[in-house]
């Protein structure tokens, strides 16, 4: 399941504008140094040297191994107490780890020093907080620097510690706050909401619901749940029900309005979802988090949802958030472990249980994650979603014949498909295709089609294979026109062009393409193969051998191993131009 729609507040516009304002000030708080992909720093190979530690810390921070780069920087710290740099650096590593109680002291230090440092100042607040003293947090939020991230966070942390310490009218006073930024109107109006709410201000709440609920193109999970909680609580069952129905009939979000809807028929009315200031402080971080969830600042998102969770550590939206940015930055384990924490009664329980099999499957866990889809299959025998999981699961490892099975019980399952299941019936095309059932995969790909006339996924495989095969020549080099039209920069959509020229013998088009496609994804091993066969044919021999190991260094499958290898010692027949050659 995509959890994004869930964790997004608005609209991807609104989100745009919103982090555009917060982006600029970000890496003089937290580091967004790019991920390389290499593995992480380790202990056994810790230097004891402050400089080797520092060094080591750095290394740890580009991977984004926050575990080992936080007791890195703490050995370079404690060689070094009075290096201000060291203290910033830790302090934000160990919150990026979740360690929000061991950065206090190192946040005490570094606003004696300066008292701008919001990241700091913000943890500070968090703890006053949680304490029970508003009144300090509200002076401290106050003092937040109005540049940044603190530009969206200051107003709305002040009008909920002015909350906690029973000030209604300055909490809502200082949502104005946030007038002056692009894109987060609905933040506000929401919060003004949540807050007249807090305060039984049950008019001024639902004229803000209203708003809230209006600023949005599409609805968001979390603004429904909001509003459908008040609903419920002051006897307005009906409105709350048709507010989660709207919401239900969009893709993927059935199985987290199914147990709303189900109270609602029972007449269950529900407990305050924000319930204390303290939870209110704890919505407005993950919203924070929510805007800076993005490739830009993923580091700085982290951070924010580490410290929503320090102040509510069972806040599903932030455990789930901070299991996806784990995943994003390759620490599946660390992902796998946050999905399991989340309470599986909880409205993302499922979608945190989903997301778990995903994460074990990556970890290798084939088999229990195959498992586990299979048992929520059980569990709820008119859902689709976890066979639609498996089939994709078992199609990623190439048990094609398998991944059929899953997608067929899943569409058995579905009744009329709707547009946005173009996507099943494509999954199940190809995977037919790929297991040598052809006929059935054809008609697939037409219905796929149907629901998605010009989706460039699905008239590339189709267009391609009819091309591939010497069938519809004419129509299915159309079709893959049309995709690279629709995707000008897929890199593999670009090669399905350039190779369905090759396969009409149409060479000098061919390669133009295949180059094209290289600079796109420059460590493709098909693309490398492709391009090695068009410079073949144009008789350009040494050019072909140096893509084809190319292609053998870029590790292809391994049963393709043989035949570049094969290329490379005896070269490939040279085709007539313009000739189309059947099969496979």
């Amino acid at each position: 399941m995509d959890t994004k729609p869930v964790l997004q507040r608005w609209s991807a516009a609104g989100r745009a504008a919103a982090a555009a304002c917060l982006v600029a000030a970000m890496a003089g708080c937290v580091s967004t140094g790019e991920s390389d992909g290499g593995a992480g720093v380790t202990p056994e190979a810790a230097p004891m040297s402050a400089l080797g530690a520092y060094l080591a810390a750095r290394h740890g921070q580009q991977v984004r191994d926050y575990t080992h780069a936080a007791q890195y920087m703490s050995h370079a710290l404690a060689a070094d107490p009075d290096n201000f740099d060291l203290l910033r650096r830790t302090f934000v590593l160990r919150v990026s780890e979740g360690r929000v109680a061991d950065a206090v002291p190192l946040a005490q230090r570094i606003v004696t020093v300066d008292q701008g440092a919001g990241l700091a100042q913000l943890v500070l607040m968090v703890q006053e907080a949680k304490a029970g003293d508003f009144a300090a947090a509200a002076a401290r939020a106050r003092s937040l620097p109005a540049e940044g991230a603190q530009r969206l966070a200051g107003p709305l942390l002040l009008a909920w510690c002015e909350l906690g310490a029973q000030r209604p009218e300055p909490a809502l006073e200082a949502l104005k706050g946030l007038d002056q930024l692009h894109g987060v109107q609905m933040l506000k109006d929401l919060h003004a909401a949540l807050i007249a709410d807090g305060a039984d201000r049950v008019e001024d709440a639902d004229q803000a619901y209203g708003r809230a609920l209006g600023d949005q193109q599409r609805l968001t999970w979390r603004t429904v749940e909001l509003a459908g909680n008040f609903y419920e609580r002051h006897g307005r069952g009906d409105e709350a029900r048709r507010l989660y129905e709207r919401l239900a009939t969009r893709e993927q979000n059935g199985e987290i309005t199914g147990e709303a809807l189900q109270r609602v028929a029972q007449g269950t009315v529900p407990p305050r979802i924000i319930a204390t200031p303290r939870d209110g402080i704890a919505e407005a971080l993950f919203d924070l988090a929510s805007v800076l969830d993005q490739r830009e600042t993923l580091d700085a998102s982290l951070v924010y949802a580490r410290v929503a969770l320090d102040l509510r550590p069972d806040f599903a939206l932030a455990q789930l958030l901070v299991g996806e940015i784990d995943e994003d930055q390759r620490h599946t384990a660390e992902a796998l472990a946050q999905y399991r924490a989340i309470d599986p009664k909880s409205p993302l329980g499922w979608a945190a249980r989903l997301r778990a099999a995903i994460a074990l499957d990556a970890l290798d866990q084939t088999e229990e994650a195959a498992a586990e889809l299979r048992r929520m299959a059980a569990e709820r025998p008119q859902d689709p979603e976890p066979l639609v999981e498996l089939g994709d699961l078992l199609r990623a490892r190439n048990r094609f014949s398998d991944a059929v099975g899953a997608y067929d019980a899943a569409i058995a399952r579905i009744g009329t498909a709707e547009p946005a299941q173009w996507r099943l019936y494509y999954s199940r095309g190809a995977a037919l295709e790929r297991s040598g059932q052809w006929a059935r995969a054809e008609g697939d790909l037409k219905r796929a089609l149907e629901l998605q006339p010009d989706q460039p996924l699905v008239l590339n495989y189709l267009g391609y294979s009819w091309i591939d095969r010497g069938e519809h020549l004419a129509e299915g080099l159309n079709m893959v026109k049309r995709a690279v039209e629709l995707r000008p920069d897929d890199g593999y959509i670009v090669d399905s062009l350039g190779w369905a020229y090759y396969r009409l013998g149409e060479f000098g088009n061919a390669t133009q393409l295949l180059e094209k496609a290289i600079e796109l994804l420059p460590e493709d091993p098909t693309v490398n193969d492709h391009l090695g066969d068009a410079y073949w044919q144009e008789g350009r021999v040494v050019e072909a051998r140096y893509q084809w190991r190319r292609a053998l260094q870029f590790k292809p499958e391994a049963d393709q191993v043989p035949t570049i290898e094969n290329k490379l010692d005896r070269g490939i027949a040279k085709l007539p131009a313009a000739a189309v050659t059947r099969g496979g």
